[in-house]
């Protein structure tokens, strides 16, 4: 029986700078994780482009009411594969049990053609260096690894094939928070090193705004604010990115205080007309349950409401 279907994203707009990092961030369910993966076309899109380093890698037009004209022939992806990656939430699940640290990490190296294999050993003994193992690891399966050293494999791995663009799909979530900081070190630390590009999918504004450049806010699979992360931080302008700010959890008095936010998220399957957010927001008008708000630009700050 087929039911009702979810629209995880509609209207995203966005571009990301070659060597920045963009922190995704929103409530769960909010469709970052599907963002993250359809610009990979590890989730294939249903309309719109998606243009990496000037070449078109999907594309099929929307008509005036957002709906695709027609059936995108699908692009050869192969070659864009070794140049876009990405780092798995569950390091539990992203790795196959059946398989060595050494497969594992070679894999993407064999598929790709690189390498003989004496030099694919050696690259693989320089990855595990790189995130912070050693050559011995090599042989050993995934179940013989903490949380943090099975992350560290994930690294090497989305490492392996050279890339230039990685999405971190909250990459330090599943993990405790003693080896939080580790991961996230090393990131930028290969950042810095190997000229990465980063989206850095979390819903820990902390970790965001400790890591990124600028921040894209979602809400109901819309981006409703994107800008400089400090802008963001300091002045949010779209009612829910308040919100959010307000609902950090923070030390006050000896005590510590946060602001939830009103309401209950809507369903994906039936979301409200009009923004998304005005069941919820503070500010909503009679309007706001009725029209879609444009996409308004000030001082590099791009917000998604009637009122900002």
């Amino acid at each position: 029986i087929k039911g009702p279907g979810v629209q995880a994203v509609q209207d995203v707009s966005l571009f990301i700078k070659k060597g920045e990092t963009l922190g995704l961030v929103g409530e769960s369910g909010c469709g970052k994780t599907t963002l993250g993966r359809t610009i990979l076309r590890l989730y294939e899109p249903t309309g719109g482009k998606i243009i990496y380093d000037g070449e078109t890698i999907y594309d099929n037009p929307l008509d005036k009411d957002g709906k695709p004209l027609g059936k995108a022939k699908a692009a050869k992806m192969l070659p864009y594969r070794r140049k876009m990656q990405i780092i798995f939430q569950d390091p539990y699940a992203s790795l196959d049990p059946r398989m060595t640290v050494s497969s594992i990490i070679e894999e993407g190296m064999v598929i790709h053609g690189m390498y003989d294999a004496k030099r694919r050993q050696e690259r693989v003994y320089e990855l595990l260096e790189l995130v912070g193992l050693n050559k011995e690891h090599a042989n050993r399966y995934p179940h013989e690894f903490s949380g943090g050293q099975r992350q560290r494999v994930g690294i090497a791995r989305a490492l392996a094939v050279d890339p230039e663009f990685i999405v971190c799909d909250e990459p330090v979530s599943a993990l405790d928070v003693s080896v939080q900081a580790q991961i996230l070190n090393l990131l930028k630390d290969l950042q810095r090193a190997l000229g990465l590009t980063y989206v850095f999918i979390s819903h820990d504004l902390g970790v965001v705004r400790h890591l990124s450049d600028r921040v894209a806010v979602m809400y109901l699979g819309r981006v409703v604010e994107i800008g400089p992360v400090a802008e963001i931080f300091s002045a949010p302008r779209h009612p829910y990115t308040q919100a959010l700010l307000a609902a950090m959890p923070r030390v006050q008095t000896g005590r510590q205080q946060f602001a939830a936010i009103r309401g209950e998220v809507a369903s994906p399957v039936n979301p409200p007309g009009g923004c998304h957010f005005h069941p919820r927001c503070p500010r909503a008008e009679a309007r706001c349950a009725v029209e879609t708000p444009v996409v308004a630009e000030r001082e590099g700050v791009r917000v998604m409401c009637h009122f900002s």
